[in-house]
């Protein structure tokens, strides 16, 4: 048997109709960049995630650096996020010469802590060298940070917060969405991504005005009033609207999906809580389940048995960025950032999906459950 991590091609198989005729649609009128499907995509966006404005791009990683443009971002700033993500969210940092400032994360959530924040917002200023000028929170597995907290300390110091939702859309924070948390907020559609194209494509959600007319010059050369007056540097971000097309019959089908990998995290909760470290989602949040991440000593253990039943897993992340080559100059080493250096060591995730039916989560979970007490009961003959 034969597992898929995540099942694009079940949920294809369920969309194909619609799917289909978006993209005959595009090919009908031929308007390949910036067609209609791209504005009507960025209007059911908005109107999803309860914003007023979302401006769509080529990519994830341009979605979070059109922001950092917009924001005048450059040497000499400090833009603080987090060491236990992608490498893109500090990625874009970099590109602009500023430099990233990590702080370490909470062991629950795997989100940026906030007391640790507001304590390296003030080491900067103390040291003088930087000046801070914005936060990238990240919506680790597809919960929410803790933006409560977050706020006050960003709007003590007079920073933007960039809300890194590409793997929360259609999550839940205190009764708003995610995307809807910050000054600005930056998606991914990557395929993987809980709502994704079939390519590369990303998003902008803001309810500044002037905000958005800036990231839609931004993403087009730093257009002005016609392609040939710039009246900014830019990039060519730009989403295809082949992408807005497939995209748009999957997003009126993702409340239902954002339903069922709720069913499938229960269910793995349900199996797995007295096995595993399983995902805390504190009060008045939900997830979008990008990924089901749990922690657990036997991790080599448990990801070799499930091999062997042919499930597949993961590890987000196996070595976190302050520990990266690329940022080694930084000056951090092991220990720099415990806690993320803690869950690196223990974390995988398992198959996750909409389309994962009761059966086959059933015999991960029989999996897992065999292995740990195959270890457990290994230990104890040893001692």
């Amino acid at each position: 048997m034969s597992i898929p991590f995540i099942d694009l091609k079940a949920q294809f198989a369920e969309l194909e109709p619609e799917i289909r005729t978006g993209i005959d649609r595009v090919f009908a009128h031929g308007q390949f960049i910036m067609g209609p499907e791209v504005c009507e995509l960025e209007s059911e966006l908005a109107r999803f995630a309860g914003v007023e404005h979302v401006v769509t791009c080529s990519s994830g990683t341009d979605a979070l650096l059109m922001p950092l443009l917009a924001y005048g971002v450059g040497p000499g700033d400090a833009v603080f996020t987090s060491p236990f993500t992608f490498i893109a969210t500090a990625e874009v940092i970099s590109l602009l010469g500023a430099t990233p400032v990590f702080v370490d994360i909470d062991a629950r959530t795997f989100n940026l802590d906030p007391e640790k924040l507001a304590e390296a917002v003030e080491k900067a200023l103390a040291a003088g060298k930087l000046t801070p000028r914005g936060v990238i929170t990240v919506d680790l597995f597809g919960l929410p940070a803790d933006h409560d907290s977050i706020a006050p300390i960003a709007e003590a110091h007079d920073l933007f917060v960039l809300e890194d939702a590409a793997q929360s859309v259609g999550a839940e924070y205190k009764g708003r969405k995610a995307g809807s948390l910050g000054h600005v907020a930056a998606t991914s559609f990557f395929p993987a991504k809980p709502l994704g194209c079939y390519g590369d494509g990303g998003a902008v959600f803001t309810d500044d005005s002037k905000l958005a007319d800036s990231l839609r010059s931004i993403r087009v050369h730093g257009q002005g009033t016609d392609k040939y007056n710039n009246v900014r540097i830019g990039i060519n971000g730009r989403l295809d609207t082949m992408q807005a097309a497939i995209l748009l019959p999957k997003l009126k089908a993702f409340p239902g999906e954002l339903a069922a990998r709720q069913r499938v995290a229960g269910r793995y909760d349900a199996g797995l809580g007295n096995v595993v470290e399983v995902p805390f989602v504190p009060e008045g949040c939900s997830s979008a389940w990008a990924q089901y991440s749990v922690l657990s000593d036997s991790r080599e253990k448990i990801q070799s048995a499930l091999k062997q039943a042919g499930v597949p897993t993961a590890v987000y992340y196996p070595k976190p960025l302050h520990m990266q080559s690329a940022y080694a100059h930084l000056g951090q080493r092991k220990g720099s950032f415990p806690v993320s250096e803690s869950a690196s060591q223990r974390i995988f995730s398992l198959p996750m999906h909409p389309y994962l039916d009761e059966e086959t989560q059933r015999t991960i979970i029989d999996t897992v459950t065999t292995a740990v007490s195959s270890d457990n009961g290994a230990e104890s003959a040893i001692s």
